[in-house]
């Protein structure tokens, strides 16, 4: 079934490449159903998986060879770390496929584009060998390069794509090279995660194990992304089109996070202890360095963008907390892991439909800068709904699942890292003071004349807009649907890093 999940979407994709006489409404129908087919099967995989298992066992397992002489296998299975993003991954698609019924650009091959990129994401988080994660996380860079290049609203979008892509590739360089230390540590060697995770192969080995975490910490830091490899971002978002914007931020960005926490973690658990107190500082920094840098933006989808390196900062905040061993007890280590994936889902969901309403900005208005309206509260209240529900969502606010997720990083990271977690807590004061000083900008104060034309959101828009911020709500309101899942998973990194 995991396997029908991943592929299912490339098939309609290689219909919609090969069919070069499919008419435009026909193609984004066809998107539509296959995307919505995907978020089925993706529901139907959760309820079960959630009815059946406790998180930490590994479910729709498929194991074969496939390069047998280098150890390499289609090794694939989900579990309470894997499957909230598989699912995620599923939502996010699904909105941007509905998001796109009007699209008029090329709609065919912006179809088959993403539905390509559904498969590799959603392959990304049920990889289980080190080589087919690899595999993946590229064609995810190819992909993400042609919806920029083809695809951005200004001049500068195929020099925005080139840097996004260079900066990525060099990332995921840096990543090969530490899975092949891993490969090459191994008795026998393999690039099985399951076996690596049980074989500790670089342990105890001292410089050995640090310059392995090295190049794989660089590889996911660069994705994820966090500061200073965060410099790619900003330019990727303001020149992508809104639903890549939607996916780059809630989809991709989590291959970075997620692979400290499926690679890094359990399986250099020695260096991990060894380099906490770097990585919860750049976490830190990370935070404070987005929240200041996105409350000077005047461009909108820019300052998303810098919220998403404070949000990604929180994560690598928790994660490094959990490492800190010798100073903090399970229980907060597992809070903090398990605050760290509910980041990773509520980021996304959030994060996908504020990019979302930037692109509904940009249609009715021609700009991102922030400048250029006023008073649109008056004319377009659907519109200033949407927006103030996903900016209060962003910043944290109890009844979201930001506050979830937030509240179980600063919670879980305070005992070990107790001035660090003070420092990032001003974060969400910067967050929060940049979103109300948008909503102002934007929605309030008197409205100006040349915007008396603006439309308010469409039906369109609405439906896949509208859906990620009641599933925030649904997470905020009765987090344990998530949590159930996610946190004997947690419990089972926070152990994995303390042998």
């Amino acid at each position: 079934m995991l396997s029908l999940l991943i592929f299912l979407p490339l098939a309609p994709a290689v219909v919609l490449v090969a069919g070069r006489r499919i008419p435009d409404r026909v193609a984004r129908w066809i998107w539509l159903v296959a995307s919505l087919l995907e978020l089925g099967l993706a529901g139907a995989m959760w309820i079960d998986y959630a009815g059946h298992y406790d998180g930490t066992e590994l479910a729709y397992e498929t194991d074969f060879d496939w390069i047998p002489a280098a150890g390499v296998g289609y090794h694939i299975g989900v579990d309470g770390l894997s499957l909230p993003l598989v699912v995620l991954t599923a939502v996010v698609f699904a909105s941007c496929a509905v998001y796109a019924m009007r699209e008029q650009r090329r709609p065919r091959q912006l179809a088959a584009l993403f539905l390509a990129l559904e498969t590799v994401s959603i392959g990304l988080f049920a990889a289980l060998d080190l080589i087919v994660f690899f595999l993946f996380f590229d064609l995810s860079l190819v992909g993400m390069y042609f919806v920029i290049a083809g695809w951005g609203h200004r001049a500068t979008a195929t020099r925005s794509a080139f840097k996004f892509f260079l900066y990525t590739f060099l990332g995921s360089l840096a990543l090969l090279v530490g899975f092949i230390g891993l490969y090459v540590a191994a008795d026998p060697h393999t690039f099985d995660m399951i076996e690596l995770t049980e074989q500790l192969p670089l342990a105890d080995t001292g410089l050995g194990g640090g310059l392995v975490l090295l190049a794989v910490g660089v590889g996911l830091a660069i994705k994820t992304p966090t500061f200073p490899f965060h410099t790619w971002l900003p330019p990727a978002h303001t020149d992508a089109p809104a639903i890549g914007s939607a996916v780059l931020a809630a989809v991709m960005l989590k291959m970075g996070t997620y692979g400290f926490v499926r690679i890094a973690m359990p399986m250099l658990p020695d260096s991990w202890r060894q380099w906490a107190w770097a990585i919860v500082a750049i976490g830190v920094v990370s935070v404070l360095y987005g929240a200041l840098v996105a409350l000077a933006q005047s461009n909108f989808k820019r300052m998303i963008a810098y919220t998403s390196v404070n949000h990604m900062g929180y994560i690598l905040l928790a994660l490094g907390a959990a490492g800190l061993v010798a100073d903090s007890d399970v229980e907060a280590r597992a809070v903090a892991v398990t605050g760290a994936v509910t980041q990773m889902v509520s980021h996304g969901l959030i994060t996908a439909a504020l990019f979302l309403l930037a692109g509904v900005l940009l249609s009715h208005g021609g700009t991102y800068e922030m400048d250029h309206y006023g008073g649109l509260a008056r004319t377009t209240p659907r519109f200033a709904g949407l927006t103030a529900i996903a900016a209060f969502a962003s910043l944290g606010l109890p009844g979201f699942s930001g506050f979830i997720a937030e509240f179980q990083i600063f919670a879980g990271s305070l005992g070990p890292a107790t001035w660090a977690t003070a420092l990032a807590l001003l974060g969400i004061l910067i967050t929060a003071g940049l979103f109300l000083w948008a909503l102002h900008r934007i929605f309030l104060g008197p409205p100006k004349d040349e915007l008396s034309h603006i439309a308010d959101t469409t039906v369109t828009q609405t439906a896949a807009i509208a859906p990620l911020l009641a599933l925030s709500v649904l997470i905020g309101v009765y987090p344990r649907v998530l949590l159930d899942v996610v946190d004997p998973a947690s419990r089972m990194v926070v152990e994995l890093v303390a042998r």
